[in-house]
């Protein structure tokens, strides 16, 4: 099911300058029993895209109405939002009256083998660069060129994601998650200054370890700190957390931070459901 500003359709407006521009944001949600997961965080996070990319605030009443309204009754599903600086003419100036637009659309849930993350998964490094960019850096605009390019560098099915580095050789993220290394107990994380998407499950982790008393740092990683870690996980909304067991040739064990963690997230999870 699909709703276009508040309304089922199926069409957009070929001038809206989401689609000609790829001028605006996306959250993508788990929806559990019938109830879409850390909605209020998600709707956070697209109310500060918006004003960082200039684009009026969207009413978040309104969008907590309509994503409950598509929810409702889903065992299980995922959720995308999207919002757009609306219709405009030819041309990167944007409109002077600016009329979002909004778009909300249900999906079904990705079939993920329960193995994923119960024993961990393969993952490959991408040749592919991410742009530093600050002014983008952690939004989640609907750019996603460098991810499409990334994704396509591989078709093998048993690795299941690759890791992306910006121009300089530091570890970013995965094509579709955030990383987390542990060295010797302490948890790192790729700092996002420069580019890649602040998960809204990445800020729930890191939440989680300070209130475990658990060692953080947020900090630039080159990719001998991923050959080096203990141990490796990746998360997003809607995979929540997978161990990492193989980065190219490279084997890791799950640890008990990652299991902690996972464990945590999942117990939290279940209480928002």
């Amino acid at each position: 099911m699909i709703l276009l500003n508040g309304e089922p359709s199926s069409t957009i407006d070929v001038a809206d300058r989401g689609f000609q521009y790829g001028d605006g944001l996306f959250e993508t949600l788990e929806v559990l029993n019938g109830k879409p997961l850390f909605l209020d965080r998600h709707l956070q996070r697209l109310a500060d895209g918006c004003r960082r990319l200039l684009i009026p605030p969207p009413d978040l009443m309104q969008l907590t109405a309509e994503a409950i309204q598509l929810s409702a009754g889903e065992q299980r599903a995922v959720l995308k939002m999207i919002i757009t600086r609306g219709s405009g003419g030819r041309g990167y100036r944007q409109p002077p009256q600016i009329s979002p637009t909004r778009l909300l659309s249900l999906h079904s849930y990705p079939v993920y083998p329960l193995d994923y993350a119960l024993h961990g998964i393969r993952v490959r490094l991408c040749q592919s660069r991410l742009a530093s960019h600050s002014p983008l850096a952690g939004i989640k605009h609907l750019n996603r060129l460098e991810q499409i390019l990334a994704r396509a560098e591989w078709q093998d099915e048993t690795i299941q994601e690759g890791l992306m580095l910006d121009s300089q050789d530091q570890l970013i993220e995965g094509t579709m998650s955030n990383l987390f290394l542990v060295k010797d107990g302490t948890l790192y994380t790729p700092e996002l200054t420069g580019c890649g998407v602040a998960g809204i499950v990445r800020a729930i982790v890191m939440e989680l370890a300070q209130q475990q008393h658990i060692a953080l740092f947020v900090q630039a990683l080159d990719k001998t700190a991923a050959w080096q870690a203990d141990e490796i996980f990746i998360s997003n909304s809607v995979i929540g957390i997978w161990p990492v067991v193989q980065l190219e040739q490279v084997h890791f064990n799950i640890g008990p931070q990652t299991r902690r963690l996972q464990a945590l997230f999942n117990a939290m999870r279940s209480r928002a459901a």
